[in-house]
């Protein structure tokens, strides 16, 4: 099935999940069509916008065996791996948590405004996490150590809450990257442990479905005193997904082969009736990304199958990727891509530029493309930083 040991399809959907979720998040605006948004909680249905998060968490699921098996090759041992898993774990679930506190912080109790705080947090994340290279040891331990420095004070002087009732930082559901690290734990010690074994990876899948459908009914109301730490696993809908392109990506391993027929009937297949299932399951939960419903999740994972079959034909099987070397490069670089817009964003609203005008023009065409041009300048800002040497990988 691999192409020069490297399936471009991976990182070519990876970066086009990236861009729509930079196109949905800067979308939000009077107007635009609710085909195209977050649909809301009372609303038995979703969005382009609902999908592009679960989107991306099949990928993560997809490409586990790919960077699991690499280190293997490497003689990296289990041990080795296991920390190298819960390291970038603990890494996305701290970052996570950063970020869902930008907007609870009290500005007065801290004595800094929102943006500055989330702009100098983002710089210590950039410090602590970035790639170096062609930099020695010792130039790259001062910057890291000014960020961890950074980070601390930033994290000790946080404040939210009024002054009669002050509190400190909340986990609450964690952020999109803290979802991103329970997902990808659940998922990654799955395969480290039983590897290509498919019978119980699907197992496994199949448990964090019930659990996610039980969850939903109300059921698992005995798990509520652990609920603030793991509630994300007890529900099972964050793991279910990640797991869901493990699940594809040792089917695609194991039984196509190279083989572009056997490729299409077991991944379209499998789309197929993870799509139906989801349809089937809204008899009973309605979909809903806002309550992570058992039915939006496998109808978003078929969707996701069935995209990813169509992109392997088109980038890896006929070679045609020249179309999709923006996203690529996304998806190589995918946290940067995710997290740098956000310092641009803090920048324009704590200086009270109307950089972005099209927001405001009140013509719902203009507002879209020009929330389709910001995506793809975010994406070149992203290339340009990797360029100057700043790339995060965790």
């Amino acid at each position: 099935m691999e192409k020069k040991n490297r399936i471009l399809t991976i990182d070519v959907m990876r970066g086009l999940t990236l861009f729509l979720m930079l196109f949905v998040n800067d979308l939000y605006v009077p107007g635009v069509p609710g085909w195209l948004t977050h649909r809301e909680a009372d609303f038995d249905g979703m969005g382009l916008a609902d999908w592009v998060f679960p989107g991306f968490l099949f990928m993560v699921g997809l490409a586990i065996p790919y960077a699991i098996q690499s280190r293997l090759k490497r003689g990296e041992s289990v041990f080795k791996i296991s920390t190298h898993i819960i390291v970038r774990t603990i890494s996305l679930l701290t970052i996570g948590v950063l970020i869902l506190n930008v907007n609870l912080l009290n500005p007065e109790l801290t004595g800094i405004s929102n943006y500055l705080w989330a702009i100098l947090i983002y710089i210590s994340v950039f410090l602590i996490w970035n790639q170096y290279k062609n930099l020695e040891l010792n130039v790259q331990f001062i910057l890291k150590g000014v960020g961890v420095i950074g980070l601390i004070t930033l994290v000790t002087i946080f404040r939210s809450g009024t002054p009669d009732d002050i509190s400190w930082l909340k986990t609450g559901w964690w952020g999109i990257l803290g979802l991103i690290g329970w997902g990808y734990v659940v998922a990654a010690f799955t395969y480290l442990l039983v590897k290509d074994n498919l019978i119980i990876t699907v197992l496994v899948w199949l448990f964090f479905i019930v659990s996610n459908m039980l969850s939903n009914s109300g059921m698992l109301s005995f798990f509520n005193s652990i609920r603030p730490v793991f509630g994300v696993i007890l529900d099972g809908n964050i793991p279910s997904l990640v797991l869901a392109g493990l699940v594809f990506s040792l089917i695609l391993r194991k039984f196509t082969k190279g083989n572009f027929l056997r490729f299409f009937a077991y991944g379209a297949g499998l789309g197929a009736l993870a799509l139906g299932a989801g349809f089937v399951l809204r008899h009973w939960f309605a979909i809903s990304k806002i309550d992570g419903s058992p039915s939006w999740a496998m109808i978003c994972t078929g969707i996701s199958m069935l995209l990813f079959v169509v992109l392997y034909i088109i980038v890896d099987i006929l070679g045609k990727h020249k179309w999709a070397f923006a996203f690529k490069s996304a998806g190589k670089n995918s946290l940067t891509t995710y997290l740098a817009p956000d310092v641009i964003y803090f920048i324009i609203w704590m200086s009270g530029s109307s950089i972005l005008f099209y927001k405001q023009s009140g013509q719902v065409l203009f507002v879209i493309l020009g929330s389709i041009v910001w995506s793809f300048l975010m994406i070149g800002f992203t290339a340009l930083l990797s360029r100057f040497g700043i790339r995060l990988k965790l």
